[in-house]
């Protein structure tokens, strides 16, 4: 639960502190391909695991 919660904290200040390069940004994320989408998911998830790993 508390990475959930440290999550949504981080997930909320690009919109609080910038909220119109937040709007850009999900624009130009609606004019990606699927697979692009995924690449940036999948990229997501590997440098997820590796800051895991390296701060454990």
């Amino acid at each position: 639960m508390l990475a959930f919660a440290l999550m949504l904290v981080i997930e909320g200040l690009l919109p609080f502190a910038a909220p119109r390069i937040w709007r850009e940004t999900f624009r130009r994320a609606l004019e990606l391909s699927d697979g692009q989408l995924r690449f940036v998911g999948l990229s997501s998830i590997v440098i997820g695991l590796a800051l895991l790993l390296l701060f454990r």
